[in-house]
């Protein structure tokens, strides 16, 4: 496989992210509310005469947020479908380059983790759970019913 992987902390876990996926990693300050959205958009964000739509990587896996939020929030920018979006993570860590293609997920990992799941995939620092970008983006399975 020998794929670029990006490796961020979401509720204390390590996990990676295609970086062919992902445009930038960025730190956000202003973050505008959006009235009504959906509970895992945590907001409006501005980048570079971008708008970008703001997904709480917590709420979009079913997990409690942080009650105290930092001050800048650590993001990464995904473009999906035209629209660009960013994911806050709790931290990004590295770089990596992946060891093999991903292999099947033989844990129970809760619905949220499940649900986003590309697989188990080998790195020179040991396996890492691979997430779906787009997964992140759309949310949790409730919220993708039509009201």
């Amino acid at each position: 496989m020998n794929e670029l992987l990006l490796v961020v902390r979401i509720a204390g876990q390590r996990v990676a992210m295609p970086a062919a996926r992902i445009e930038s990693v960025v730190e956000l300050d202003t973050l505008i509310p959006v009235p009504r959205a959906a509970e895992h958009i945590a907001g409006l964000s501005a980048l570079r005469s971008r708008v970008l739509t703001v997904i709480c990587c917590r709420r979009s896996l079913g997990l409690p947020v942080l009650e105290q939020q930092p001050e800048t929030l650590e993001a990464a920018v995904t473009e999906l479908d035209g629209h660009h979006y960013a994911l806050i993570v709790d931290g990004v860590e590295d770089v990596l380059e992946a060891i093999g293609d991903p292999e099947p997920v033989r844990a129970a990992m809760g619905e949220g983790w499940e649900r986003v799941s590309l697989g188990m995939v080998e790195t020179e620092e040991g396996a890492l759970l691979l997430v779906d970008v787009a997964a992140l983006v759309t949310g949790p399975e409730t919220l993708r019913v039509a009201a």
